[in-house]
């Protein structure tokens, strides 16, 4: 019983590491199937920061001319 629980035990050892190489292989190629997905995706953050800070420096500009306006009709209104 002893001689042949050693080569089961060998041959596990063996099926194991292979099935760990195996799956290791395989996310690895789907890891460097999605990089480029994430990098579109990265490049599309960067762009919609870019837009965004836009969006706020004209959000700002319209706030100052409002502002303005505003006192403008004040001192009309008050004249």
């Amino acid at each position: 019983m002893r001689d042949a629980l050693i080569p089961i035990v060998i041959i596990a050892i063996f099926i194991t590491g292979l099935t760990v190489s195996l799956t290791s292989y395989f996310k690895l190629l789907r890891t460097r199937a999605s990089t480029p997905a994430l990098d579109e995706y990265r490049k599309f953050a960067e762009k919609s920061l870019e837009q965004q800070a836009a969006l706020r420096a004209e959000l700002n500009s319209l706030t100052l001319r409002l502002s303005e306006v505003e006192r403008l009709l004040r001192s009309v209104d008050e004249g």
